[in-house]
This record gives C-alpha cells, sequence and structure tokens, in this order.
C-alpha cells in the first residue's frame, strides 16, 4: 500500500473509529440516570446484563417496572438511545492516525450508516468533524452501506484521487470499494466490536490490521519521501 498526496482515505466509523459497545453503554446509563428518580436505584448493572444475556433490554424494562414507570414507552427509550449526546471516546491509535493524516496533507472522508442525529451526536463527542472532507451519513444522504452512491459521491467529487476504506463490517463495508478497485483495510475485531466477522466472505479486504499503528509507517515515510 502506498499513502500519498493522491490517495484519500474513507473510514466507517462504528467499530472502525471507536467502540459501538462503548455508546450502547452510554445510553444505557443515560436511561438509568433518567428513570433512576422513580425507581429509586441505578438499574444499568440490571440493564447490562439483560443486554449480554440476549434479552431485551427496553421489554424487560417496560414489564419489570411497569407500576413504577407507568407513563414510560418503547418510543420514548428509544429516543432517548438515539439522541443522547453520548459518552465515548477514540482510541490513542486512531487519533493519532487521524492526526498523522492531517499533517501530511492526505484528504479523509466518512461513510456511516445510522440516523442522522445519532451519528452526528457520536461525532460531536468524539470531536472528529474537522478531520473529514466530507461526511456521509445514510439518513441524511437517502442510502446506506452497501449501496453503490454512497461511495461514488466520493470517486466523483475526487475523480483524481486513489482510495482506500477502512471499515470493520465484513458482510457490508467492503461489497462496494472492492467493486470499485479500492484498497481495503478491515480493523479486526478485538472481542469488544457489535457485528462479528467472517474472513471467508468475498470480497476479502486487501488488508487486515489489529491496530491503525500499522499503518501509520506508511503515512509517515510516504509524506516525508
Amino acid at each position: 500500500m502506498r499513502f500519498n498526496e493522491n490517495t484519500f482515505v474513507v473510514f466507517d466509523l462504528d467499530d472502525t473509529i471507536y467502540q459501538e459497545i462503548d455508546f450502547l453503554r452510554s445510553a444505557y446509563r443515560h436511561i438509568a440516570g433518567l428513570l433512576q428518580p422513580s425507581v429509586k436505584k441505578d438499574l444499568f448493572d440490571e440493564m447490562w446484563f439483560r443486554y449480554t444475556n440476549k434479552e431485551n433490554v427496553f421489554e424487560w424494562l417496560m414489564k419489570e417496572h411497569a407500576s413504577l414507570l407507568p407513563n414510560i414507552t418503547i418510543s420514548f427509550l428509544l429516543n432517548e438511545y438515539r439522541s443522547h449526546l453520548p459518552q465515548i471516546t477514540l482510541s490513542e491509535d486512531a487519533l493519532e492516525f487521524l492526526d498523522y493524516l492531517k499533517e501530511a496533507k492526505i484528504l479523509c472522508g466518512l461513510i456511516t450508516d445510522g440516523r442522522s442525529i445519532t451519528q452526528r451526536n457520536k461525532l460531536k463527542a468524539l470531536g472528529i468533524e474537522t478531520y473529514f472532507a466530507d461526511i456521509i451519513i445514510s439518513e441524511e444522504f437517502g442510502s446506506e452501506k452497501p449501496n453503490e452512491r454512497n461511495f461514488l459521491f466520493f470517486e466523483q467529487k475526487y475523480s483524481d484521487k486513489e482510495f482506500y476504506y477502512i471499515g470493520d463490517n465484513t458482510a457490508k463495508d467492503f461489497i462496494v470499494p472492492a467493486k470499485l478497485g479500492w484498497h481495503t483495510v478491515c480493523l479486526e475485531n478485538n472481542g469488544q466490536n457489535i457485528h462479528s466477522q467472517d474472513f471467508r466472505r468475498e470480497p476479502i479486504p486487501t488488508v487486515i490490521i489489529r491496530s491503525f499503528k500499522e499503518l501509520m509507517p506508511i503515512v509517515v515515510s510516504q509524506s516525508s519521501s
């Protein structure tokens, strides 16, 4: 792989730039805090146990605490889950890699599936909006991966660039980039990802990495040459 002034790097967001499980924890803590005055206790640990036990946490809340939460609806819980400002952070190596790309003047973009308010709040909490020349969020854009539109946007706008795509979801992230001839990089599951990975599934990513640190020497050597 080569990173130079003609490179354009497109990132996935969830479980690539940060751990999506941290968003889930943040949402549960937020909801537990909202409900604590009514139930007179912190529900987070119970909610997390139900999640790890593969139960429907919101249905459990409604059933278990119906008498104490008569006016709480599934719609309310989902809205709070989706719209809260999360307590999430970048990994040190992800931030360092984004800084390397910025210093090397290599343009970056982002493609992420989800609701506008949810994904925008994640970006705000992480403080990374300024690293990206363009951000494609499926609800705003009108299509989600693996729709070609989301990727062709970058090819058409930056037609003179060589594209790299960095993601994690082997079920949908690499289908279109591989078809378009992009270089594909998969960040391997560190045991915390929401979605499992299957490296027998076609198309197989060009490169599989365990950390962004594995890409940093490529950026440094190219930017300094």
